[in-house]
This record gives C-alpha cells, sequence and structure tokens, in this order.
C-alpha cells in the first residue's frame, strides 16, 4: 500500500475515533456540530456530500413521475408524498417529507404537503380532534381515519423547526402555533369512544395508535428521546415541558428493555416493558430498521446514555456478521425470515454510525455512499429512509433551535 494512502487512512481513522469521543461528551445540542460520517469515515469532501443529497433531492420530488419522484404537486398550493407501491398517502410520508424540507431549506415544498395533510388528514372535531388520519387516496378521500402515532410526532417536530427557522408570515402558516397545537393534544386523553392520547399518561410512552387496543402496546421506532428532549424545551407550557422530560426518560430506557442482549434487534411492535408481541409483529423487521437510527441520533444529539454505543456496536456487529448478503428480516435472536435485501434496512445501519465503532460503521456508510437513489414499485419506504439517512449520516440533519436559544 503506497505511503501517502496508507497516511490518509491513519488520519481518517484518528479523526472518527476524535469525533466519536467529543460526541460522547457534548452531542450536537451542546455543541452545535453534528457529524458527517461520510467525511469521517469514507474522506468525502462536503462538496461531495451535499452534490449526492442534491441529487436525492432532484430524484424525489421532481424526477420522473412513474419511476422516482416521490413528491406529487396538486393545484397551485398542495402536494403529497405517495407510497406508489400501496396506492394510497400516508401520515408517516408526509411527515418525514416534511422534514425533509425543512432540513434542506425547501419552504415551498414543506407548505405544499403541509397544507395538503390540514385539508385531506385533519381531524377537527369529534373524539379525534387535533389528528390526522393514517390513510388517504391521492384524491385526499380517507382510507382510514385512524392515526399512526408517529406520524403525529414527527409532524410535530417539522413544524417546530420549521417555525425555528423561517418564522410566521402574516396570513401564512402559523408553524409555532400549529406544533403547540399537536403536542397539546397528544397528551389529551379522556377522549371518548375509544380514542386515548398518543401518550400513554401513566407510562409516558408512545402508543402504537390512540385507540381500544392499539394503544395497549408500542413500537419501538416510535420512540424518539431526541425530539422529546427538544420539546422538553420548546413546549409554551410548564406541564408540556416536565411531560415530555420524562417521556425522554422512560424512552432511552426503554431501549434497553427492547433490545436483544446478543444481538441489539428490536421488534416491530412491543408491550411497555419491552417485550416483544408475539407472531411476526414480534420479529426484527421494516418498522424495526429505524430503531438503528433513533438509538444512534439520541447519541450524537444528547450523549444522555453511555449504552447507546454499546447497542450501536452490538447491532453493527451482528449484521456485519452474516457477511456480503444481510437478510433484512430476523427473529430477535438472530435467525434469518428474509430471502431479501433492503436498502432501508442498510441506510438506518449506516446512521446507527453517529454512535457506533468506526471499523463497525464503515462498511455500512460506504454501502448507503454507493446505493443509488430506489426506484420503481416499491421506492417509498426504501426511498425515504435513505434519503432521511444522507442527511443524518451527512451532518444534515440538524436541530433547528429558536433564534438566541441557549444550549
Amino acid at each position: 500500500m503506497p505511503l501517502r494512502r496508507l497516511a490518509q487512512i491513519l488520519v481518517l481513522a484518528a479523526t472518527a475515533v476524535l469525533a466519536v469521543a467529543c460526541s460522547a461528551r457534548h452531542g450536537a445540542f451542546a455543541t452545535g456540530k453534528h457529524r458527517n460520517l461520510f467525511t469521517e469515515l469514507l474522506g468525502k469532501s462536503d462538496a461531495e456530500v451535499q452534490a449526492k443529497i442534491d441529487a436525492a433531492w432532484v430524484h424525489f420530488f421532481q424526477g420522473r413521475d412513474e419511476d422516482q419522484r416521490l413528491f406529487y404537486p396538486v393545484g397551485s398550493d398542495q402536494a403529497y408524498i405517495a407510497d406508489i407501491g400501496n396506492q394510497d398517502v400516508r401520515s408517516e410520508g408526509m411527515s418525514y417529507g416534511m422534514m425533509l424540507a425543512v432540513q434542506l431549506d425547501k419552504r415551498a415544498e414543506f407548505d405544499r404537503l403541509w397544507r395538503w395533510v390540514k385539508a385531506h388528514m385533519y381531524h377537527a372535531e369529534g373524539p379525534r380532534r387535533g389528528y390526522f388520519a393514517w390513510q388517504c387516496r391521492f384524491d385526499g378521500s380517507v382510507i382510514d381515519p385512524g392515526t399512526a402515532s408517529d406520524g403525529e410526532e414527527w409532524f410535530a417536530m417539522t413544524l417546530l423547526f420549521a417555525a425555528n427557522r423561517w418564522g410566521a408570515t402574516p396570513g401564512d402558516i402559523d408553524y409555532a402555533t400549529e406544533a403547540q397545537a399537536l403536542l397539546d393534544a397528544m397528551r389529551r386523553g379522556d377522549r371518548g369512544d375509544g380514542v386515548t392520547a398518543i401518550f400513554d399518561p401513566e407510562q409516558k410512552q408512545v402508543v402504537f395508535s390512540p385507540s381500544a387496543e392499539a394503544s395497549r402496546f408500542t413500537d419501538p421506532s416510535y420512540h424518539l428521546p431526541f425530539y422529546y428532549e427538544l420539546w422538553a424545551r420548546w413546549d409554551r407550557t410548564e406541564e408540556g415541558r416536565r411531560f415530555w422530560a420524562e417521556c425522554a426518560t422512560v424512552s432511552r430506557a426503554y431501549f434497553r428493555k427492547a433490545a436483544h442482549p446478543q444481538t441489539g434487534l428490536m421488534s416491530e411492535y412491543a408491550h411497555f416493558d419491552g417485550r416483544p408481541l408475539t407472531g411476526e409483529k414480534g420479529h426484527f423487521q421494516y418498522d424495526a430498521w429505524r430503531t438503528l437510527a433513533h438509538v444512534a441520533l439520541d447519541h450524537a444529539w444528547f450523549a444522555a446514555d453511555p449504552w447507546q454505543k454499546e447497542q450501536s456496536d452490538r447491532v453493527l456487529r451482528f449484521l456485519g456478521a452474516q457477511g456480503s448478503f444481510i437478510p433484512d428480516r430476523y427473529t430477535l435472536d438472530g435467525k434469518p425470515i428474509s430471502t431479501d435485501d433492503s436498502i432501508g434496512l442498510f441506510a438506518m445501519a449506516a446512521v446507527a454510525g453517529l454512535a457506533a465503532d468506526p471499523e463497525l460503521a464503515r462498511p455500512f456508510v460506504q454501502r448507503l455512499w454507493d446505493a443509488p437513489p430506489p426506484e420503481g414499485k416499491w421506492r417509498y419506504y426504501n426511498g425515504l429512509l435513505y434519503f432521511l439517512a444522507l442527511l443524518e449520516a451527512g451532518g444534515r440533519f440538524q436541530i433547528i433551535a429558536p433564534a438566541g436559544a441557549q444550549r
């Protein structure tokens, strides 16, 4: 190996180790610095990273209707994110699209998406008042009026970031007021007709769905302590700030309970004590891919729990041991239950590198970098996780704080 290349590798390794150590001491909330794994681990320039992200934006928001784009404008001021494979619009996808837009300072696209959400998904009255239907048709008609709790969580965070980034324009969307209304709604119980709060008031955990049956368990990938920490600072009410602070503490403890001690895998759905549900929803699949990123993002932003580094090492070590082909679904103890692989899983594994050992992380970061943006029928979920991961691993998924806020 040429000495120059060896020197470059040693510098990259030293930089990565130093960055992990600094993150563990402080976290991005305290320092204002968000790590860029593409630069740290792969030696990519900032311009190369930005070009990669810009290309993903063009692909998903401006690309070919038939096999690339997810963002579809409607009329003069609305748009939706389409789940092409299932031929519907989901609150999950709409909230992810809004997060991509606010992170990349795309206000026009953000506002189009939010107007579609309020026009077609929002429940203005009744027991679901303040919540959103999780599933609609492309024409805006509701398929299922029920609520998927993660959509509300991500909507609230995107609106707060929008308020902090763009402020309020008279006669336009009041992002801060919309965000506060949603923060209040998620805590409000006693709604009647079997509709519950989105956060269980006793458990201080997000429920799978605020209905009589689905509020009795949770989804580990819905636990977002790095968002709750921000709500604990930015909620306008003292009661809300106390509540969200408790939720952040509980969710960090919950990750420890839900993760398998050997593989680090978490189930798709689980009880409030961390036990997986019985049946296929008790396996590591689909929703659960996101737990790899959420543990690491909490570490990267707040560095509140050293276990999160151990967990990220554990799960990447397990996946890395699968060899050149890594199936996308497993039992929690590590038995493959799929013959497919998915870029969505590899994308979330790359984000886990924000908390993991650099040598464990590098192959997954490289795989994300090398992967083209998903195309075709099933581009929705894999594509959104891919795009979010580019921002998260590339230092562009940032805490957008209010002007003058103390860290």
